[in-house]
């Protein structure tokens, strides 16, 4: 299993907008490099990508949850 951590603290989304659907659900295939979720930082968003391909096994944060650098959003099964 493999952590996606936070890169930086702020506010975690898992929509690109809250009337459009999350990037990915629990059970979802990932890729590396996809994009799961936005961090808001003073109004500047920046995606959080996957750092490995698998399953992703849950979410460790809820939509709109603080985060800080090293807090894992998300467990992945690798392929």
């Amino acid at each position: 299993m493999a952590e996606i951590q936070s890169p930086l603290p702020g506010v975690f989304y898992r929509r690109p907008s809250p009337d459009k659907d999350p990037f990915v659900r629990d059970g979802d295939p990932v890729e590396t490099g996809q994009v799961i979720g936005l961090i808001e930082v003073m109004k500047q968003f920046s995606e959080v990508q996957a750092d490995t391909a698998g399953t992703l096994r849950a979410f460790e944060v809820e939509d709109g949850d603080m985060v800080n650098p090293g807090d894992v959003i998300a467990v992945v099964t690798e392929s």
